[in-house]
């Protein structure tokens, strides 16, 4: 049993609009001279690289650009990326995009610094060392990647997302502009918003360090909830409250994008030294084989998890009620708790994530395959409030066809 709680960061935190001027700073105040970037062609599209190459000003000239990054980054992607580094020997590498293009930031850093391939660093406290220095610059409200420990990539060949997991994978430098966010497409935005309110309610209402069976001097990938944690996950749910509808019905509202920016960080702050649990476990293979962004998964799958769990978390859940802005005054715990899960089913409704696992094309055939797969991931079933069977799993998953 775990008796004790940490937390940690990115090395710096950088947050506000038009804060990304302040990079070309942070190059000279570490010596920085030879940066690569990791992006993809639509963030290019968007004009945002664009927009890192004014700000950097004189301190462009030595920038080398790779741009084939992808959603949910393939293997074969982390491997040309590496090359890239290779060939280019940079002192630092910057992530440009989405949580996609941060993760391939860090395999690329990881593998820049000690070779190899990705498969020698899955799981869990598997890189050696510190790796290339790494700068995070976000252009979505969702992941939180920018502050985490965690890199997913897709393995195409066994139909599962797999993750590299360590304190070495923390930026150096975490840059969050939520002005880099306006260009997000409406059901992007939906989609990573929705990201971000799992992670903090995962992190909310997952296990506590001493409900964990692990001996005291083993190191977890997810060490469960603490204060710290609960207090970023509670002010993240109530910026996606507050927020998500506005940033994608109005997507010019800067506020909304602040508020939605800093959410998402906040989030990733919470998970990253909480958990994320179920939620997750399904959405990897589902995401794999249904070809759907990670936060459409996320968000599709949330509520129904959330009720799977809320025997096992009633007073978690009725505060979540409360931070999505519900009226519980009056009612009992159980009650709050399904007026919160009912609070994210409208949500997930107002922004357009769909109802369900048919309608992004999956079949009920598939649903058994994708709950062996998940029940496989062991630090996040092991993580959740409820150990979960198979079983519970599959009929999880009924409920969301």
């Amino acid at each position: 049993m775990r008796t004790y709680w940490d937390f940690h960061s990115a090395g710096k935190l950088l947050f506000g609009s038009g804060v990304l001027k302040q990079l070309p700073v942070e190059l000279k105040r570490n010596g920085y001279t030879r940066p690569l970037i990791i992006t993809d062609r639509n963030i290019v599209q968007a004009g945002l690289l664009e927009r890192l190459k004014l700000a950097l000003g004189d301190s462009a000239k030595h920038l080398r650009v790779f741009d084939e990054g992808e959603a949910e980054p393939s293997l074969k992607a982390a491997q040309l990326a590496r090359e890239a580094a290779n060939e280019t020997a940079p002192d630092v590498i910057i992530g440009l995009g989405g949580g996609s293009n941060l993760d391939l930031a860090k395999i690329t850093a990881l593998l820049h610094c000690h070779r190899g391939q990705p498969a020698d660093y899955f799981g869990f406290d598997q890189v050696p060392g510190s790796v290339t220095p790494l700068i995070c610059i976000p252009t979505t409200a969702g992941t939180g990647s920018e502050v985490s420990h965690a890199a997913v990539l897709t393995d195409t060949e066994s139909g599962l997302k797999v993750s590299t997991l360590s304190a070495h994978l923390r930026p150096s430098l975490a840059l969050v502009d939520p002005a880099l966010t306006e260009t997000c497409p409406a059901r992007v935005t939906a989609e990573s918003g929705m990201d971000a309110l799992t992670h903090a309610i995962e992190a909310y209402t997952c296990r506590l360090p001493l409900e964990m069976k692990e001996d005291d001097d083993v190191m977890m990938p997810y060490p469960g909830k603490n204060p710290v944690s609960d207090a970023f996950a509670e002010k993240a749910i109530r910026l996606v409250a507050r927020h998500l509808v506005r940033a994608v019905k109005h997507p010019s509202d800067t506020m909304a994008r602040e508020g939605m920016a800093l959410a998402a960080t906040l989030a990733g702050l919470a998970f990253s030294n909480g958990a994320v649990a179920v939620v997750h476990a399904l959405e990897y293979p589902m995401g794999v084989a249904l070809h759907c962004s990670h936060g459409q998964g996320n968000g599709l799958l949330l509520p129904y998890v959330m009720r799977f769990n809320k025997p096992a978390r009633l007073e978690e859940f009725a505060s979540i009620a409360d931070f999505l802005g519900c009226d519980i005054e009056g009612v009992s715990r159980e009650e709050a708790a399904e007026l919160g899960i009912r609070a994210v089913e409208k949500l997930k409704e107002t922004v357009g994530i769909p109802r369900g696992i048919r309608d992004i094309g999956g079949k009920d055939t598939q649903l058994e395959g994708f709950a062996d797969k998940s029940h496989q991931i062991s630090r996040l079933m092991n993580i959740n409030p409820i150990q979960p069977s198979k079983d519970d799993l599959l009929s999880i998953l009924k409920a969301a066809f």
